[in-house]
């Protein structure tokens, strides 16, 4: 049976209202369903055509735009509206800095259904460009081909592409050739492993056959200067390998730490492989407030370094430290937070459940000569326990950094069992963040709100809420 079609509806002149979750945009269509638009911004007015209908709302994208909005820009980059990546790039970025806070303040009232305060302005990233210092890119002997490119009717022989994945499209990545947000040199590497693996002949790795030698490439960069480039192959080769590597090392002498892995998986997860260090060392150097913070391939750091310093510092303000404080951070991953904060507590006791972060987090206190920090490993709902408070004290405050998922209910329990003074919650998800809140709503008042812009032209952001207890 073949699938179902849909019907694709055109309504016209319709005037797109709101930025919505995900950095899509909304509109109502006449019959008051929502419609979900990318590529557009509110104030635009546009037809629209549906491709999705669902009981509640329609899926739909802009054919004609009657009228632009006075809150679009022309978008930088050349591969916008295809790549998924920056999905708010044509939007001014004051506009989506209001949008930011109004979803992070729908999220805490509607979802967490708490008395607020005012919040303290959303916080801006100073860099609106070039500002993330890790990016993953993929390779594929079967490139995503533009409509323009389709319709130019050219020979297109090459389907080598080394980029980012179509949205919904596993197996299809678009070339990318200038990326707007990783400094210098991260284009030209990517570009110079293009050309440089096309003319030698050596594969692209083909996601459906599972075979190819280039699989995918990572970048990181540190406001240090100092530079990882990470290939992952898929073949055994080891003149392809030895070739490609040898390559980079002479062509890209700036770079601090150059590895590869060889992995044979049908996924490309990194965290169980074995890592080959070719070049340099096995980690770069960050550094923040005179810290240094050591980051191997499979660290996790904030993908934004000069708004973490921001973040981080909203963070240390908001717990109002003496120096007489004793501070759980709980989720510490490799400790960043918790080092931040050290000086002005009298002890911090960081958790978290991976331990490779936990033996960064050591080292990089050693690094650091920090002695009033105590790092932990496990799963945050098992180990933060009654007898953990037992041995490691009861503490002031409590910081937390959870994933996109919010706490463990557990965990929440415990935190009201335990009962700091005061608790520190910065999420990157203002809704599992309302969710969590609204349980300790009954013990605790949120008393300061201040959300923060870690990834301009996306819709993603960062909020940090200050719980004093009632």
């Amino acid at each position: 049976m073949g699938r179902k079609k849909t019907d694709k509806i055109v309504f016209e002149n319709v005037e797109i209202l709101d930025a919505g979750a995900k950095g899509v945009s909304v509109a109502k269509a006449p019959d008051g369903k929502v419609i979900f638009i990318p590529n557009v911004v509110p104030g635009d007015v546009a037809d629209i055509q549906t491709f999705k209908k669902r009981k509640a709302y329609y899926e739909g994208k802009a054919i004609k735009t009657h009228q632009f909005s006075e809150h679009r820009v022309e978008p930088v980059c050349e591969h916008f509206g295809v790549c998924g990546g920056c999905k708010w790039q044509n939007m001014k970025y004051s506009q989506q800095l209001f949008y930011k806070n109004q979803e992070v303040y729908n999220n805490l009232k509607r979802i967490g259904k708490i008395d607020l305060p005012e919040f303290e302005p959303i916080l801006g990233s100073e860099k609106q460009f070039f500002y993330r210092n890790k990016m993953e890119f993929g390779f594929s002997s079967s490139r995503w081909m533009t409509d323009a490119e389709i319709q130019s009717g050219e020979d297109l022989d090459n389907k080598n592409a080394v980029g980012f994945h179509i949205p919904r499209m596993w197996d299809k990545i678009l070339d990318i050739k200038k990326c707007h947000l990783q400094q210098d040199p991260s284009n030209a590497i990517r570009n110079e492993i293009r050309r440089f693996a096309n003319e030698n002949n050596l594969s692209f790795y083909n996601p459906r056959n599972h075979e190819g030698l280039l699989r995918t490439l990572m970048i990181r960069t540190a406001s240090t200067g100092e530079i990882m480039v990470l290939i992952q192959f898929f073949e055994k080769d080891k003149n392809g390998i030895d070739l490609m590597m040898n390559f980079l090392a002479e062509r890209f002498p700036e770079i601090t730490s150059l590895q590869y892995v060889i992995n044979q998986k049908l996924n490309d997860t990194l965290y169980d492989q074995d890592i080959i260090l070719f070049k340099g060392r096995d980690y770069i150097l960050e550094e923040m407030e005179g810290l240094h913070f050591s980051i191997n391939a499979k660290s996790f750091y904030q993908t934004n370094s000069e708004q973490a310093y921001e973040l981080y510092s909203i963070t240390r303000d908001f717990a109002g430290l003496t120096g007489e404080e004793l501070v759980y951070d709980l989720y510490t991953g490799t400790g960043t937070i918790a080092q931040f904060v050290s000086k002005k507590a009298k002890k911090v006791i960081g958790v978290e459940a991976v331990p490779e972060a936990i033996a960064d987090a050591k080292e990089n206190a050693k690094r650091n000569n920090i002695t009033n920090c105590e790092f932990f490993v496990g799963d945050m709902k098992n180990v933060f326990n009654d007898e953990f408070i037992a041995t490691h004290g009861q503490p002031d405050v409590i910081i937390t950094d959870p994933p996109r998922d919010g706490m463990h209910k557990d965990v929440v329990e415990q935190i009201l069992k335990v009962a700091p003074k005061k608790v520190v919650y910065v999420s990157c998800n203002s809704a599992t963040q309302a969710r969590d809140l609204a349980l300790m709503d009954e013990m605790y008042k949120v008393t300061r709100v201040r959300p923060v812009d870690m990834f301009p032209q996306t819709h993603h952001v960062e909020n940090v809420v200050l719980l004093e207890r009632k």
